[in-house]
């Protein structure tokens, strides 16, 4: 990878992006993987929904944007769709096995 300074146009800096969305959907595929499995410890909706683990997950993530100099309310809104979208699906994982 090139680090954002050595780009000499518009087309190096684009692969540069493509390349590191690539590995953030591939982290999301990886972190799925995990959130489905995780249905399987799960004991009722409830804990599938885990309102407490979600709120403190969604601070830390607050706290982690700031820490990189992002925009806190974005990163949020970001992991509060995706969250939301994994709890759907292990709810579903977690429906089957019950």
């Amino acid at each position: 990878m090139k680090k954002p300074e050595d780009c000499s146009n518009i087309e190096d800096i684009r692969q540069e992006i493509d390349a590191i969305d690539k590995e953030v959907i591939a982290a999301l595929g990886r972190r799925f993987a995990y959130v489905k499995t995780a249905a399987k410890f799960k004991t009722s909706a409830k804990s599938v929904k885990a309102p407490d683990r979600f709120n403190s997950m969604l601070q830390e993530r607050r706290a982690w944007a700031e820490e990189a100099g992002l925009n806190p309310d974005v990163i949020e809104k970001l992991y509060r769709d995706l969250v939301n979208y994994f709890i759907d699906e292990e709810m579903k994982h977690w429906q089957d096995r019950t």
